[in-house]
This record gives structure tokens, C-alpha cells and sequence, in this order.
């Protein structure tokens, strides 16, 4: 498994019964507290690995710190709090890299393994599947409305638990139905994975913009002028792919391309397993798991926002 899906990792054969996971990503702080920092970040770079359907085995630091600008100690906290999570997905921390930089960035490059028969990719949906996404969206305008002060603290802290949270419940519990395809929601946005798994596929996705859950304040920000970095872009890349007869607010619609951090996992099960499987994932904790969407017969792959 290499570039030609757009998927989330490598994955490399090393044997009848065992293939190899590698997956790289860092990212710049969310929030100014280095512990939740830390967490977050590893979260993120782990989730590739439960995407592809694998269990974390080890994990490298990369990490860029101003030493001259910020105590030593705010490392410390960073990576404690990169440990942390690591050990939490049973993986051993293995070491890492660190560069002076200007600005502090940090994240992991990992290694999963996983079974070669039962390789998850984003190019598996058929006609017919429901589509289940496990966490809310809202994660890139809530940082920047943190950043920015439009979000006072108080409010951001109570998203950062689950933000912080693995996604491996999620596919434990997953991994004993039909799965067809999946992949996890990060800088793209709900809709441009979305679109990735459609073009994967050579089908159309209908998202259901009502059912799409949101973390507290996303809209709100949205609609106080807030934005990210990647909004933009995120919308140029999915030109010409999506429409919608949904009606939504200019506000409503930039939660499409909201940039999520270690944001859920979008699965693609057959309809007649969705219930079952959304049930599963309440009884484990998930509790925002819902059924997002469906996959439908198409000339040409897009995403329709119904």
C-alpha cells in the first residue's frame, strides 16, 4: 500500500500472516497547555495506524522546540504527555529526533502491524453501505478560536478529552463487522476524506448534513467570522466533486471543510450491520458514533450533501 489510494499509511508485506504499518505526523500546539499538547499530538499520529485497520507497535518522538525561547521544562511536559498516550495504546515509545525551531511542533512517526488479509483501505465502499463517523467535527475553527481569544479557554478544555481520545475502541469494535473501507477525518475535512473514499471507490458518498455531529461553539465560531488556515484550500481541492441540495448557511457549509486534529474514524459497513454496530460502539464509550451517511451507484465519484 503506497501513494496510489491517497490512503492514511504504508503498508509493507513482511510476511504470509503480517504486514507493516508506517505513519508520520506532527503538528503545531492546539492549545498552550504542552501535556494536552502532547497527547493530542500522539493521538493523532496513532489514529493512521487504527485507520488502516492495525495495532500500534512502536513509536518515534519528532519533535522541534525554541530551547532558547521556551523552558526545558515545557519539553518535558510535551513528551510526557506524547508517552502517555503511546504507552495507553500499548505501543513502546522507542526514542525520536529533535531540531531547534521557532515554533514548537511535535507529533510521532509510528509503526502498526496488521494482518495482509484484513488491510483497511479508502477505496473499498459499495453501493448500498452506511457510512459511521465515531467523533464530532469542529476541532480546526475551535483551536483558532482559542488562539485568537474569541473562545475563552474554559470552553475549548472540554473538547480536548475526547479530541485526545485513541481511536482504538472504535475499531476494535469495528473490526467484527464487514468493514469495506475507512479512513480517519484530519486536514481535509469531513468532505474531502469524504471524497477521497469516493474516488478510492469509483461511487458517490451522500453526507447527511443534519446527522453530522459537532463539537459545542463550532458553529458559533463560523458564524463570528472565525476560520482556519485550510479552509480555503480544503474547498479548492474538492472543486467540482460535491454539491448539495441540502440548505445550509455559508457558516454550516464551512464545517465541511473544517481541518479536524485526531479527529474520528469514517466507516464504510454494510447498511443491515449499522445498527448493530452503532450500538457496539455506545456500549464501548464511543459515544458520539452515528451514521453520517450512505453510498450510492454514480457515473462519476463525488460527494452530495443531502
Amino acid at each position: 500500500m503506497g501513494f496510489e489510494t491517497s490512503d492514511d499509511a504504508a503498508v509493507y508485506r513482511v510476511a504470509d500472516e503480517i504486514a507493516l504499518i508506517s505513519t508520520v505526523d506532527y503538528i503545531t500546539p492546539p492549545v498552550d497547555d504542552p501535556y494536552w499538547f502532547g497527547q493530542i499530538a500522539a493521538a493523532n499520529s496513532l489514529s493512521d495506524v487504527y485507520a488502516m485497520g492495525g495495532k500500534p507497535l512502536t513509536a518515534l518522538n519528532l519533535v522541534m522546540f525554541p530551547s532558547k525561547k521556551l523552558d526545558m521544562g515545557v519539553l518535558k511536559e510535551i513528551l510526557r504527555g506524547g508517552s502517555d498516550k503511546v504507552k495507553e495504546a500499548g505501543a513502546s515509545m522507542a526514542g525520536g529526533h529533535s531540531v531547534d525551531d521557532n515554533e514548537p511542533k511535535y507529533g510521532l512517526a509510528v509503526t502498526g502491524c496488521v494482518h495482509p488479509d484484513h488491510i483497511l483501505t479508502n477505496k473499498g465502499c459499495r453501493a448500498g453501505d452506511a457510512l459511521i463517523l465515531t467523533k464530532p467535527l469542529g476541532t480546526g475553527v475551535l483551536f483558532n478560536a482559542g488562539r485568537s481569544g474569541r473562545l475563552a479557554y474554559t470552553e475549548l478544555e472540554a473538547i480536548l478529552p475526547p479530541v485526545a481520545t485513541l481511536n482504538s475502541k472504535a475499531m476494535e469494535v469495528a473490526s467484527h463487522f464487514d468493514i469495506h473501507a475507512c479512513t480517519d477525518i484530519t486536514g481535509f475535512g469531513i468532505l474531502g476524506h469524504s471524497l477521497e473514499m469516493a474516488k478510492g471507490s469509483g461511487l458517490q458518498i451522500d453526507l447527511v448534513f443534519e446527522r453530522l455531529p459537532l463539537y459545542p461553539h463550532a458553529l458559533e465560531m463560523y458564524q463570528k467570522g472565525e476560520s482556519t488556515g485550510s479552509n480555503k484550500a480544503n474547498r479548492r481541492l474538492a472543486r467540482g466533486f460535491w454539491e448539495a441540495s441540502a440548505i445550509m448557511s455559508p457558516a454550516q457549509e464551512e464545517l465541511l471543510f473544517d481541518p479536524q486534529t485526531s479527529g474520528g474514524l469514517l466507516i464504510s459497513v454494510p447498511a443491515d450491520q449499522s445498527e448493530e454496530l452503532l450500538a457496539g460502539l455506545k456500549k464501548a464509550g464511543v459515544d458520539a458514533a452515528v451514521q453520517v451517511g450512505e453510498v450510492v451507484e454514480a457515473q462519476t465519484p463525488c460527494v452530495r450533501v443531502v
